[in-house]
């Protein structure tokens, strides 16, 4: 086993280790902590295979921005000290037999797809190349897909915000006290 294999591996269980830890943690801001180390191994498997744009974009669009704006979202609606609400048992099993089903799918996709090794000489992939068909909207070109994007993740984090802040009730609200028992000011 080479360093390459130990360093995969390690990779591999570090992504699979947090992203359960993401999921099933109650602290909102843990899970995005373990979030952020589920990014940063894939950005580690990225660097291995000599995918060194990727891996930067991955570094710093998503461990770096994303999950800032995660951090940031959460502690603009919510205490850091605050633990998420158990689901009910009947959700906790749709939920198991929803991730067995897609286990399954993707299992039985993976085994019947043959993977076959190609000599077909890809494309130019220079950082210039790339570049211009992030910005660019004609064909090959992703500049309209991410706008949409952009804005899809702008709504779900207003959305998000909205629906986690807390209404104040009426009963919370202070209502000033100016006068005495007498009704007589005191000068």
């Amino acid at each position: 086993m080479t360093l390459s294999d130990i360093m995969f591996y390690l990779f591999a269980g570090s992504i699979l280790t947090f992203s359960v830890l993401t999921v099933t943690s109650r602290r909102i801001l843990r899970s995005a902590v373990y979030l952020l180390f589920v990014l940063v191994s894939t950005a580690g498997i990225y660097f291995m295979l000599n995918y060194n744009f990727l891996a930067a974009v991955q570094l710093t669009v998503y461990a770096g921005g994303i999950i800032v704006l995660i951090i940031f979202s959460i502690l603009l609606t919510s205490h850091v000290s605050e633990k998420a609400v158990v689901a009910p048992l009947s959700q906790q099993i749709y939920s198991a037999l929803a991730v067995a089903a897609g286990a399954v799918l993707t299992l039985m996709t993976i085994f019947r797809f043959g993977f076959t090794a190609t000599t077909v000489q890809q494309g130019d992939a220079t950082v210039q190349t790339v570049g211009r068909a992030l910005v660019s909207y004609g064909k090959d070109g992703f500049a309209l897909p991410f706008e949409v994007i952009s804005v899809l993740l702008l709504a779900a984090m207003v959305g998000a915000i909205v629906l986690a802040r807390k209404e104040k009730k009426v009963s919370d609200v202070a209502t000033p006290t100016t006068s005495n028992r007498d009704n007589t000011s005191k000068s």
